[in-house]
Parts: structure tokens; C-alpha cells; sequence
């Protein structure tokens, strides 16, 4: 159990008020973190904070909430800065939040949908972990753990600019692995499968092409967002101590079929 035990750890996840990123909140909380719940609604986040203190805090575990939307570069400094106010220190960033307003073949992707998609699931990304990287060098360690896609991993007719967004946040993690290694920061990514969340429901509702796409993943069957969760509190543990620059395919086998 020690070498998962997040005691002492103060941990910010965004879009963290529903599917993966609560998941990874509550287990963070449940593993001993300060964890920040971060998401553009304030009622959302307070109702989700009082969720997990309430179901999940222990070893010294908390949950407080700091409402920001992951576009706005000002209201990323304010969930920083907040978060330093409150515990003095930031040792774990997992930047969630993302953004997929277009499925469909890349010649009819609008302009602005790409746009959105690049803001938020690459630009914020990188901006957030710049926010926090400066003083966990400080601090000489930290980690960071980007949930990408295995969709960056594959062609797709559908997920364009999603996929994508999702091959640049791999880039990101293995680049800041190689930059803020020596200072004792360990940078990773999480590339899940297809997840039951309401983020990805147009892909699993319809019965048939949910079967489609679990005959192609060897455990036959789609995950939960608990089973990102664990891999996250692994990473930003001391059991991943010596994994960085990463790209951990969360996805039922399916990246090797």
C-alpha cells in the first residue's frame, strides 16, 4: 500500500466533475491526495467536491473545488494560484479537460470546431503545465499525467481533429519527460480506449456499433472510468517513480490488434 500512498500529495485534475477525471479524484482522494475538483460550473464542482469528501476522503485525503474553464488562460492562473493559497504546493497535474465538438470526415470539419479542439485539448495542456512545472523544478519533483487518447495512435475517419489533439498531447508528455527529467519531474500520458462516459456516448449508445467495436478489443468489452483512475494514481505515485515519458495505452488490448 505505501507505494501507492498519496499522502501529502496536492494533486489538480480538470474536467474533473464527471467520467475519468472524477474517477481519478476520488481515488486520488481515497489514496491520501489533496485533490482539486476543476471544471467550468461552480455548482457542478461543489457537488462533486461534497461527493468525494464525503465518499472517498481518506489517509488525510481532501477535496476542495476551484471552477475554471481550461480556454480562459486567466482562469487557469486563478486554479493555480488558488490551489497554491489553499495547500502551498502543487505535486500533481492531471490535465483531463477536453473538447470534441465535430465528428465526421476531416474535408467538412469546420475551421472553428478545430480551433476549439486545438485550445483546449493541446493549448491549455501545455499552458497548464508550464503553470506548474516552474515550482515543481523548486521543489525537485512533481509529476504530471496527461490524459491523451489511443485514437492518437490510429487513423480515424470520425475522430480527426480529436486524434489529432490527442498525438500532440503524447508529444508534450515525452517532451517535458526529456526537459524537466533532470529536475526530478516525471511526465506522463494515459491513452484510454473507448470509456463509458458521457464525453464518448456517441460512440458506445448505439448497440450495434458497440458491438462492432468491442469484437475488436481482446477483452471484448469497453472500460469504466475507474479503470483509468488506477492507472492514474499508479503514475503519480512512488510505484511509478522510475516511468516517464510514457504513453500507458489504458484500452483493453485493442492498440495491438
Amino acid at each position: 500500500m505505501e507505494l501507492f500512498d498519496l499522502s501529502g500529495r496536492v494533486a489538480i485534475i480538470t474536467g474533473s466533475t464527471k467520467g475519468i477525471g472524477k474517477a481519478i479524484a476520488a481515488r486520488m482522494c481515497q489514496h491520501g491526495a489533496k485533490v482539486v475538483i476543476s471544471s467550468r460550473k461552480a455548482d457542478a464542482c461543489e457537488a462533486v467536491t461534497a461527493e468525494i469528501n464525503r465518499d472517498f476522503a481518506s489517509n488525510g485525503g481532501e477535496a476542495i473545488s476551484i471552477p475554471a474553464h481550461v480556454g480562459v488562460e486567466g482562469e487557469l492562473r486563478n486554479l493555480v494560484d488558488k490551489t497554491l493559497d489553499k495547500w502551498g504546493k502543487i505535486t500533481t497535474l492531471v490535465p483531463n479537460a477536453a473538447a470534441n465538438p465535430y465528428y465526421g470526415p476531416s474535408a467538412e470539419m469546420p475551421d472553428s470546431a478545430f480551433e476549439k479542439i486545438w485550445e483546449v485539448n493541446v493549448k491549455s495542456v501545455f499552458r497548464l503545465c508550464h503553470m506548474v512545472l516552474s515550482g515543481m523544478a523548486d521543489a525537485g519533483s512533481g509529476s504530471i499525467t496527461i490524459i491523451a487518447s489511443n485514437s492518437g495512435l490510429k487513423g480515424s475517419v470520425e475522430l480527426c481533429g480529436y486524434a489529432i489533439s490527442k498525438v500532440a498531447e503524447h508529444q508534450i508528455a515525452r517532451n517535458l519527460a526529456v526537459e524537466y527529467g533532470p529536475k526530478g519531474i516525471r511526465v506522463n500520458a494515459i491513452a484510454p480506449g473507448l470509456i463509458k462516459t458521457d464525453f464518448a456516448k456517441t460512440l458506445w449508445t448505439n448497440p450495434k456499433r458497440l458491438e462492432r467495436v468491442e469484437n475488436l478489443i481482446p477483452l471484448r468489452r469497453i472500460g469504466d472510468p475507474h479503470e483509468i483512475a488506477g492507472t492514474a494514481v499508479f503514475l503519480a505515485s512512488d510505484a511509478a517513480a522510475f516511468l516517464t515519458g510514457q504513453v500507458l495505452n489504458v484500452d483493453g488490448g485493442n492498440a495491438v490488434v
